[in-house]
């Protein structure tokens, strides 16, 4: 482990703190697993043991780190979060909703030519966004979208800071999604995901894209979301197809292919999840 910088004006218990968080978020520390003592940790940053426990005291109020007696100090269990991706809602309202504390960092909102993938939108310019989304303080998605133009000229990063771009688009512009198509992938993070995500590069992130809908099936975005895995779930309801018309005497049994079909697929997500994290292990 990297020594302490003892001539930076950053506090030794603000660089202990940093260290250990490091361990927790890339997993060196998983959730659940016990801390060194006090004593062993004053010992490894050479620290005295008022350093230590104020280092403790920061990961603990961060909610990393549960403190107890006689189990001594622990990573905090991880939460994992629920989306439901066959809602035209978005991450942030889905999140905000549960009560949890959502903010959105705009990281740049610029003007471009339209590449080949936005064409759906049907015009010649679109509006790109890039965002982090954090919640409770921890990041947990980079999102990516691109907007049509001349539509939605005008926003502005100030806007769509801890903000919903969804409750923004209806606000401004008369604009409610209502629906659209979303598909789902198990990736590998690149260096610029893992800095931004806090995590390791190589490590398995769950993306969902998919384009949206306005209330009047006009095409009102394209969009890109990593998720960092171990801290999300994708919830889908799975529902039978509805009888065609005119309806048959008896009743129509569940679309037992499709269920099927969803349970492979899920299946097929999870395995590639588990190759991904082996491999960046």
């Amino acid at each position: 482990m990297p020594g302490l910088d003892r001539a930076a004006g950053r506090p030794l218990h603000v660089q202990v703190a940093d260290a250990l968080r490091a361990q927790i978020r890339d997993h060196r520390l998983p959730p659940g697993s016990a801390l060194d003592s006090e004593v062993a940790l004053q010992e490894r940053f050479g620290v005295a043991r008022s350093v230590v426990r104020q280092a403790l005291s920061t990961l603990v109020a961060e909610g990393l780190v549960e403190r107890s007696r006689g189990r001594g100090s622990i990573v905090a269990p991880a939460r994992q979060h629920h989306r439901l991706v066959q809602r035209a809602s978005g991450l942030y309202a889905q999140m905000a909703a549960e009560g949890l504390a959502v903010t959105t960092e705009v990281l740049s909102l610029t003007e471009e030519p339209a590449a080949a993938q936005d064409r759906w939108l049907g015009g010649d310019r679109v509006l790109r966004l890039e965002r982090l989304r954090r919640v409770d303080g921890r990041p947990l998605a980079r999102i990516r979208t691109a907007l049509p133009l001349p539509r939605c000229a005008g926003l502005t990063a100030e806007e769509l800071t801890d903000a919903s771009l969804h409750e923004v688009l209806t606000r401004r512009f008369g604009a409610r999604p209502t629906g659209g198509r979303r598909q789902v992938r198990a990736v590998a993070a690149d260096t610029d995901l893992a800095r931004e995500l806090e995590t390791r590069p190589g490590a398995p992130l769950l993306l969902l894209e998919g384009q949206t809908q306005d209330q009047d099936g006009r095409p009102l975005e394209l969009f890109a979301t990593w998720h960092r895995a171990e801290d999300i779930a994708f919830d889908v309801d799975l529902e039978a197809e509805p009888p065609s018309l005119p309806s048959p005497p008896v009743s129509s049994p569940p679309d037992r292919d499709g269920l099927r079909a969803a349970a492979e697929q899920a299946q097929h997500l999870a395995d590639r999840l588990r190759e991904l994290a082996d491999r960046a292990g």
